[in-house]
């Protein structure tokens, strides 16, 4: 009995149990309610394939799609002070800032890269909403500024992606203090002639949308994007009046001059390509390579016939 019990019996078991499905293979749009497989939404650049919806897109994903094969380098930047007001509520600062880097591998709110893009080099920079809202705090205004310094210094244009709740509350004065020292690195780009796009995402408030946000040389945005400085509720709050539909989002701004363009992000690419060659006075860009030639398919030339061939040839012509 207990060799049946032992070891027949949790074999069978083994057999026949039901495998266990990992939980992330799916995604719920939260507009649609559509389960999305992992792989289709990815490829995709996670916009729901059923109602386009656009969600949220890490940096590094983004790069990835963004840059000539995925392939980019990070541009250093400077370390601000871990903790500069000693700031408590329910939990340490220095706990949250923890438990975030856990949460999305990432060491801040934004990260800066350079690359190619359709080959057309550029410096890009993009802030992560899961990373405390995307908040702007001392680190987000010094990676600006590194973004605009590395631009400036190897003569590109630079490239930034908006996504935040606005200005990070436990660093206080010193994050709002970002708000100045972003606008002068944006000025830094201007004097040196070089072209500034920025492309706000779901959602860009706040502070970030009172600085550098608001500053670049065209401005696009992801259909269905959150643009505001306050939201709806406090201002209807504030004013107690009703909102116009959909106010705040992409498509209203659009059409209210706000912005240049709502673009979806699977075409995003292409046209930030088109319009970053256009203004640095470039060529159209190139589509696609033709594959070079197989070796097998290049026949050599026929040689011409020699004297002696041309000699014999004539003589039996003449007879």
């Amino acid at each position: 009995m207990n060799w049946i019990t032992n070891y027949v019996r949790p074999r069978i078991n083994s057999l026949f149990s039901r495998r266990e499905v990992p939980e992330n293979l799916w995604t719920k749009c939260p507009e649609c309610g559509t389960m999305l497989f992992h792989r289709e939404l990815s490829d995709n650049l996670n916009v729901c394939t059923n109602c386009d919806h656009h969600l949220a897109i890490t940096p590094r994903e983004r790069f990835a799609a963004l840059f000539d094969g995925g392939l980019f380098s990070e541009v250093k930047v400077p370390e601000p002070l871990a903790d500069p007001l000693q700031f408590r509520d329910q939990k340490k600062y220095p706990d949250r800032m923890k438990a975030a880097q856990k949460s999305t591998g990432e060491k801040e709110a934004m990260l800066v890269a350079e690359g190619e893009m359709g080959r057309t080099p550029i410096v890009a920079a993009a802030q992560d909403f899961s990373f405390m809202g995307g908040s702007m705090g001392m680190y987000v205004g010094n990676a600006i500024i590194a973004a605009a310094e590395r631009a400036v210094k190897l003569k590109r244009p630079l490239v930034l992606f908006s996504a935040a709740g606005g200005a990070r509350m436990q660093e206080g004065i010193l994050s709002l203090m970002q708000m100045p020292r972003t606008t002068v690195a944006v000025e830094m780009l201007r004097e040196a002639g070089l072209p500034y796009i920025v492309v706000l995402t779901h959602p860009t408030t706040g502070g970030v949308t009172a600085s550098y946000a608001m500053l670049g040389d065209i401005q696009i945005s992801e259909p269905g994007a959150l643009i505001c400085f306050a939201g709806p509720r406090v201002i209807e709050q504030t004013i107690r009046e009703k909102l116009p539909e959909g106010f705040q989002r992409a498509e209203y701004l659009l059409e209210h001059g706000m912005l240049d363009r709502v673009t979806h992000r699977t075409k995003l690419r292409d046209e930030l390509i088109s319009i970053l060659r256009m203004l640095g006075g470039l060529p159209a860009p190139t589509r696609a390579d033709l594959p070079a030639p197989a070796p097998a398919a290049i026949e050599p030339p026929e040689s011409a016939p020699s004297h002696e061939e041309s000699a014999k040839a004539g003589k039996k012509s003449a007879s």
